[in-house]
């Protein structure tokens, strides 16, 4: 990923709180021949394990989990709040669009599980995780028939990290001027993925 040293983030406890709070991740591997994309929701787990690993399932319908089975090195990206931003917002001008956003991206060579007490383990602790804010969380409490065939048509993986880089573009090169416009015209708007931006520009010092 193009990181200009003003957007460049190495703080892991900044990187590690994206991974969690924007679990909805892209896992993308390559062929040989050319690359190859899933849209899956990845858990990061940070203990007793160096910089922390992914882990996750997919069909076994989908091809990728072979492409993990090769030992190819595998790219995980997880997109943070972002919003398009006007020039109208700044003070200093002449000044052109952008648009500003948060990434991290995580690289690791996936080990396979098709143990099914694995396997249960993983999507009851997904569920538990997604099911958290419901006002009656449901619970995995399938039949055991049911419950097994269905773990037959999942792949599950785990990534340990070998190396993640965050990329925070934030208006950081900007004046505080400029930044604080930004802030508050975020902050101003109706668009929820624009105040999910301001708020977190006020977690990062940025909110004007």
């Amino acid at each position: 990923m193009y990181i200009p040293r003003a957007f460049s983030v190495d703080d892991r406890d900044k990187l590690r709180d994206v991974m969690r709070e924007n679990g909805f991740a892209t896992l993308i591997t390559h062929d040989g021949k050319a690359p190859f994309a899933t849209h899956l929701p990845l858990l990061y787990d940070g203990e007793n394990c160096g910089l922390g690993r992914l882990t996750g399932h997919m069909a076994r319908a989908n091809p990728q989990w072979k492409h993990l089975a090769e030992g190819v090195e595998a790219l995980a990206i997880f997109q943070g709040p972002h919003a398009y931003i006007s020039p109208n917002w700044y003070q200093v001008h002449p000044a052109v669009p952008t648009w500003n956003y948060v990434a991290v991206h995580v690289y690791g060579t996936a080990t396979l599980h098709e143990d099914a007490a694995w396997m249960g383990a993983l999507v009851r602790r997904l569920t538990a995780v997604y099911e958290s804010g419901q006002p009656v969380p449901w619970q995995v409490d399938l039949p055991a028939d049911d419950e097994a065939q269905r773990m037959r048509g999942i792949v599950g993986f785990e990534i340990p990290i070998a190396r993640m880089e965050g990329k925070f573009k934030l208006g950081q090169n900007r004046s505080p001027e400029d930044i604080a416009g930004v802030h508050r015209a975020l902050a101003g708007s109706s668009h929820d993925g624009d105040q999910a931006l301001a708020r977190f520009l006020e977690r990062e010092g940025l909110g004007g």
